[in-house]
């Protein structure tokens, strides 16, 4: 069933869950349902992706009704007039904020300057040993992409050394397998909580906001990050 959080003559946004793929692709064969697909069903015409979501990641993804109105959402997206809003649990103590320009390499091979401001909202130690380490330190930060690059938040994470809970390829090894193991969680703690955008039609600001997924909320509970 899809979860419409936002719907009108023109645009429809969705709160997508995790492992759900925005459309088909050639590297995740194994897919049998499709966001794009299942709203167009739901809808009963065609509809256009606006930007990607990776499939790990849940929240908000938007759909124009024509192919002119996704195409002035994503110029609005380019030129910074767009808000993406993100929300992911990381491992270590997060610094209070960090906006950071660190290029990144396509599927292409070509850098693309890639930009992201991060802020931390609580961290959290439990006397849980790991490692080297006599305790597990956790922090639930907010995200802020001011590019879209391909896993632009996953990756710039990982360069920081504050990779996202859950996360494959670009997360902790040791970390997944605790949270597997003491927990049975496998799913990566990164959601697309909410977006504010220019009205392609009235250019009033709107605000899109996705509820976070029971797993998040039951991540939050457990590290007592709420």
């Amino acid at each position: 069933m899809v979860n419409f959080i936002y719907r009108d003559e023109h645009f429809v946004a969705i709160n997508k869950p995790n492992g759900l793929l925005v459309h088909r692709s050639y590297i995740a064969s194994d897919a049998s349902e499709f966001a794009l697909q299942l709203v167009r069903d739901a809808l009963g015409q065609y509809v256009y992706p606006v930007h990607r979501l990776d499939r790990k990641t849940s929240g908000v993804l938007i759909f124009g009704l024509s192919s002119e109105i996704a195409r002035k959402i994503q110029e609005s997206m380019e030129s910074g007039a767009a808000q993406k809003r993100y929300l992911a649990i990381v491992r270590g103590f997060f610094p209070d904020e960090i906006q950071l320009n660190h290029p990144l390499i396509n599927e292409a091979g070509k850098s693309q300057e890639a930009e992201t401001y991060f802020k931390f909202i609580k961290r959290t130690e439990l006397d849980i040993p790991l490692g080297k380490h006599a305790t597990s330190r956790y922090s639930l930060i907010e995200a802020f992409p001011r590019t879209g690059r391909m896993h632009q938040i996953r990756r710039h994470l990982d360069h920081l050394r504050h990779p996202i809970i859950g996360d494959r390829p670009w997360g902790c090894n040791k970390q997944n397998k605790l949270f597997l193991d003491k927990w049975e969680m496998n799913t990566m703690m990164l959601h697309a909580v909410s977006m504010k955008i220019p009205h392609p039609i009235s250019g009033e600001l709107i605000e899109i906001n996705a509820e976070l997924p029971t797993e998040f909320q039951r991540m939050l509970d457990l590290l007592s990050l709420k």
